[in-house]
């Protein structure tokens, strides 16, 4: 897909997938990227029904994120499943919102997406500390078409 190849290098993407691994060695939350061209519908509900088909819902302290771009229409939404989506409140996932379109203005696609997904990973170390589970879902980014 020659959009995501522009929006981030392949070395970019198992940087990304390198982070997400780390992060998850420290928590028992799961994190996932999701990347696609187009959006054809808002972006919250489009990223709440890729979280379904990627099953992060189906964990079991329901507490994934979900990071989802739609390149070639400029849209994106954090979907944080309801276990931490009640810890953390609607306006955290906004603050996450802003550091990624203020970096993607700039053109500056994976410091913007390593910058939110530290900034998530702080709140997960704190509110699921690693307990030993194994991980629950793949890290590598996700395409859609």
């Amino acid at each position: 897909m020659k959009d995501i190849e522009r929006f981030l290098s392949n070395e970019e993407q198992e940087l990304i997938a390198q982070k997400i691994d780390e992060i998850e060695a420290l928590t028992d939350a799961e994190l996932r990227v999701h990347v696609e061209s187009r959006c054809k519908v808002d972006p919250v509900k489009r990223a709440a029904k890729v979280f379904h088909e990627l099953k992060m819902d189906g964990t079991k302290e329901r507490n994934g994120v979900l990071f989802y771009i739609a390149v070639k229409d400029h849209k994106l939404a954090v979907w944080g499943d309801e276990g931490i989506d009640n810890e953390l409140g609607q306006s955290f996932w906004e603050e996450e919102i802003e550091i990624l379109v203020s970096n993607f203005k700039e053109a500056k696609y994976f410091q913007g997406l390593i910058l939110a997904i530290d900034k998530v990973a702080d709140k997960l170390k704190v509110l699921y500390p690693f307990t030993g589970h194994k991980n629950e879902l793949c890290n590598q980014i996700s395409l859609g078409e």
